[in-house]
């Protein structure tokens, strides 16, 4: 089990090779309690809207753009922090950032955050199979740590992160194709999975707990049936050329992003 130390955590032998071998791993304890405290304060923030986040930076994940507010059963906040510029730099950042370097190499920086939270009793909170790597342009240089702090225990009930184990080795990236269709209706898009043939692990998580995983593990999680809320802060680091060369295309991780950029994305994989 790895250990936190001042503005680091230390991976164990074990949770390096398990990142090699699955394709993911689970960090207990990147945060503490008390150290979730301040950022769960400012996440709520964004929820209520307090602070704003325009256009389709503030979207449904589970549904098409038009969806209103009130019946947001993915709550999807993209980039908070160009939305909150106090939040770069906070510790999640600085702490995920140590291990991105042990897993990838010391040219890693963050390349986008993101928060995800699903609404109590709502069973469409699906986050489809998908591999990030589908979402993005084609650059040489994939290596990719994406992380998932867990701001609530994460359990099956409240739809809790699940893998495929190993499917980071396969050769190809897998199909995918857009949830409804059409990007321009919604940024969701959709890869198939065998769950009776492939070996899926829930990723069951205690509050401050996180999950960090390779570019092309398949990944999803399920509706939430629970009384509460399953909020979740996602940081991708990926290596300093493959942050600039994004940029130079106009690509940044933004569901405002124009549509003739995101419909280059994935070909000639």
């Amino acid at each position: 089990m790895g250990r936190r130390e001042g503005t680091d955590y230390h991976l164990s032998a074990d949770e390096l090779e398990r990142f090699r071998s699955d394709g993911w791993v689970k960090l207990h304890g990147l945060l503490s309690g008390d150290e979730l405290r301040p950022l769960e304060l400012v996440y709520e923030r964004f929820l209520s809207r307090e602070i704003e986040v325009p256009g389709r930076d503030f979207c449904d994940m589970s549904s098409d753009y038009e969806k209103p507010l009130a019946d947001f059963s993915i709550l999807n906040v993209m980039l908070p922090r160009r939305y909150f510029p106090n939040w770069v730099g906070n510790l999640y950042e600085q702490r995920a950032a140590s291990v991105a370097r042990q897993l990838c190499g010391p040219d890693m920086c963050i390349d986008y955050d993101q928060l995800i939270a699903k609404r109590p009793h709502k069973a469409d909170a699906v986050f489809h199979w998908h591999q990030d790597l589908g979402y993005w342009p084609v650059t040489p240089d994939t290596r990719t740590a994406s992380f998932w702090l867990a701001l609530d225990a994460t359990t099956l009930e409240n739809g809790c992160m699940r893998f495929v184990s190993g499917s980071h080795t396969e050769p190809k990236l897998r199909a995918h194709e857009p949830m409804l269709g059409d990007r321009s209706k919604s940024h969701t898009l959709v890869a198939h999975v065998d769950e009776a043939r492939e070996r899926v692990v829930a990723a069951l998580l205690a509050r401050g707990d996180a999950t960090v995983h390779h570019e092309r593990t398949v990944h999803g999680s399920g509706g939430n049936s629970s009384d509460g809320w399953r909020r979740g802060y996602v940081m991708a680091f990926r290596s300093q050329a493959t942050v600039a060369e994004e940029r130079a295309r106009g690509f940044t991780h933004s569901h405002n992003d124009a549509l003739e950029v995101l419909t280059k994305v994935g070909q000639d994989r």
